[in-house]
This record gives C-alpha cells, sequence and structure tokens, in this order.
C-alpha cells in the first residue's frame, strides 16, 4: 500500500479496547484555551467575586449621574459638615418603609462647630425612581430621572456633607470616573508601549535588545512616587484640570510599561526559536506580522493578568498624587481629590466620615489584585 492510504487505519473499531470518550470529555478535549481559561477561573470564588465587584463599580461610573441623589457641586449651607443620615424602616414600631429622619444642628461654643441631631417626630420617605435635581447624563443628554431621590421637605447625605455642604456620598459616585478611567487610560498607554519595545527587544536581540534594555533599567532606577511628584508639578498651574488630568495619566502611562516590556521580551526570546515562528519568516511574513499575529496571542492571557495587576497601580498613583495636591484638580472630582480634604487630622477627628471616600479605593484594588491572582492560575497551563 503506498500514498495517503498507508496512513489511514482500516482495522475495525473495537468498542472493549478502543476508549470512546463522553459528551463531556469531548467538550473538554476540544475546548479552546480561552474557554479553558474561562473554566479554571469560575472555580475561584474569590476572582469571581470580584470580577462582579469591578463589573458593578464601572456601571456606576457610566451611570454616575442618575444613581447620585444631588448634583456632586450643589451647596447645602444648612448642612455644612453634616454627619451621614440613617435609613430606617420602622417609626413607633409601625413598617414605613425606607426614610430618613429631618436634622437640626446647634452651633458648640466651647469647639466652634457644628453638632446635629435626630428629630425623630416624623419620618420623611425617601423617593425611588423619581424627578430630582437636572443633570446632562453623559454631559449631553438632559434628564432629571434619579435612582434616589431625597425627602421633599428633607435632606439625604447617607455619607454625610463636606466643608461647603455638597453630598459625599454624590462625589465619591462622580469621582469614579475619573479614578477608574485614569487606570483604563493608563493600562493602554503603558500596554502599547511594553508590547512595541519588548517586542522589538525580545524578537531582534543584538544592540536593539541591549539599547532598550539599558533605557529601561534607567527609567527603574529613579524612586516611583518622587519621580510622579516632579512630572505632576512641572506641569503649569494655568491648565484646564482636563489637561491635568490628561497629563497625569500619560505619566501614569509613560513610567508603567517597563515591567510590561520585559515579560513581552523574555517570552519572545523563548517563542521566536518556535517551529511555527521559523515557519512563518520562511514563508516570508514581515517581523510585525510573526509578532502581532504568531508569537503574542500564545501569551495573551499573561497579558492580560498583568492588566489587572497594573490598573491598581495607577488609580493608587493617581490618588496619592491628588491628595498630595498635584494630580487632578477642582473642579474635577476623584478619590485622591476628596481625600485632600482630610489632610488635616484636626477635621479627621471631628468629621471621620470625610475619610469614607478611601473605602472605595481599598476595595477597588483589592478587586483588581484578587482577579488578577485568579486570572494568573487560570491561565497557568499546569493548573488541572
Amino acid at each position: 500500500m503506498s500514498g495517503p492510504d498507508r496512513y489511514i487505519s482500516h482495522a475495525p473499531f473495537d468498542p472493549v479496547h478502543d476508549e470512546v470518550l463522553t459528551p463531556a470529555q469531548e467538550k473538554y478535549y476540544l475546548a479552546s484555551q480561552w474557554r479553558l481559561m474561562f473554566w479554571r477561573l469560575r472555580r475561584h470564588k474569590l476572582a469571581m467575586a470580584s470580577l462582579w465587584f469591578l463589573g458593578f463599580i464601572y456601571l456606576v461610573m457610566i451611570f454616575a449621574e442618575p444613581l447620585s441623589p444631588y448634583n456632586p457641586n450643589t451647596r447645602h449651607i444648612d448642612n455644612i459638615h453634616a454627619p451621614p443620615q440613617t435609613v430606617h424602616l420602622f417609626h413607633n414600631g409601625e413598617f414605613v418603609g425606607p426614610f430618613v429622619y429631618g436634622t437640626r444642628y446647634a452651633l458648640n461654643m466651647d469647639t466652634l462647630t457644628r453638632t446635629y441631631s435626630e428629630d425623630r417626630v416624623r419620618p420623611l420617605p425617601i423617593g425611588f425612581f423619581c424627578s430630582g435635581e437636572p443633570y446632562r447624563l453623559w454631559g449631553l443628554i438632559p434628564m432629571d430621572i434619579r435612582l434616589v431621590c431625597p425627602p421633599k421637605s428633607g435632606t439625604l447625605f447617607l455619607l454625610g456633607t463636606d466643608r461647603l455642604g455638597r453630598d459625599m456620598l454624590s462625589r465619591v459616585i462622580e469621582g469614579a470616573r475619573i479614578s477608574l478611567t485614569v487606570g483604563l487610560i493608563g493600562i493602554t498607554i503603558s500596554f502599547a508601549l511594553g508590547i512595541l519595545f519588548g517586542g522589538l527587544s525580545g524578537y531582534y536581540g543584538g544592540w536593539v535588545d541591549a539599547g532598550i534594555q539599558r533605557l529601561i533599567e534607567v527609567i527603574r532606577s529613579f524612586p516611583e512616587l518622587p519621580l510622579w511628584m516632579a512630572l505632576s508639578a512641572a506641569m503649569p498651574v494655568t491648565w484646564h484640570p482636563l489637561w491635568i488630568f490628561i497629563g497625569i495619566t500619560v505619566i501614569l502611562g509613560l513610567l508603567d510599561w517597563t515591567g510590561l516590556a520585559r515579560a513581552v521580551r523574555s517570552k519572545l526570546l523563548a517563542l521566536r526559536e518556535e517551529d511555527y515562528a521559523t515557519a512563518a519568516v520562511v514563508m516570508g511574513a514581515r517581523p510585525k506580522r510573526v509578532i502581532l499575529r504568531h508569537l503574542l496571542p500564545n501569551f495573551m492571557s499573561h497579558l492580560i493578568v498583568s492588566a489587572t495587576l497594573t490598573i491598581p497601580a495607577m488609580i493608587l498613583g493617581e490618588t496619592a498624587l491628588s491628595f498630595l495636591g498635584l494630580g487632578v484638580r477642582a473642579p474635577l472630582i476623584s478619590w485622591g481629590v476628596l481625600l485632600n480634604d482630610a489632610q488635616d487630622i484636626n477635621v479627621v477627628t471631628q468629621y471621620p466620615w470625610l475619610l469614607l471616600p478611601v473605602v472605595p479605593v481599598v476595595l477597588t484594588v483589592l478587586a483588581f489584585n484578587f482577579l488578577g491572582d485568579g486570572l494568573r492560575d487560570a491561565a497557568d497551563p499546569y493548573q488541572t
């Protein structure tokens, strides 16, 4: 027997000795790398919980205006540094539904601070999906529908107010847009530079590799936070706050690509000698095509893991710079800008709710780290 038929077995099927795959086994063996990775990720409960939390917080970021009880810059001059109000369900033993009590304040002449107390005479029901302060959704669509509305004859400050009487909950929700967007835009810049320089370094080697590695070593030799502060302080104070935000984002992206570039370089150094990469070169494929179509997809899962671990570092960087007054500036709102009001320890001891913006920062950073750990385990080909 000669030709292609000599490689085909004509022996009859033996159900005793030949193994038959069950539908579940067939589904597993024929699954793609991404599907296997997703199945392993689902078994990581903490990572899945973090994924749901991050999805929720980014959804809140998108629909910040209708989810906020007030406009973030609305001032309530009669409720300066008002403490958080408690939501109740029962009044005098009778179920009323979600409501708050009114507040009344008095000036403490010893400390010259306002003291607030609940007025439990009558409940003030909270409204849902009703008309509130007008706003522009995404700055484009005029609307006034809000998820939660304050009582008609009262206030609703679930996280208290700041020194100008602005609702802290509304400002925390609005601040998520800047703080979370910094991570996404920054990682885009960092990934572009990391893949570019890491790909060139790992694919070509030689003097190209040596030059890029020396550049990376110089950048990594600078202390990170002082370098951020120096570059942020160099931006003109006359710039519009939006340009300051863009500048901070670019700075974070330009200084955080070195770790990714080294990871890409190490992977390409190993993969460029594989048979499929050599075959692509022999067939006339350009280096750009070899890198983007043949080499990068083989460790794309590791790049995704790297992204989830880099985004929280950028969020913390923006928060730290804004807290020190060198990052995003008013009237833009970010979690770091909100924490800027909590620098004075005397203010914090009297109005501890001003520290509440640190809670979403901590939860978001932990969620990204837990998700990154889960993705790293799921992307490991030796995981069972």
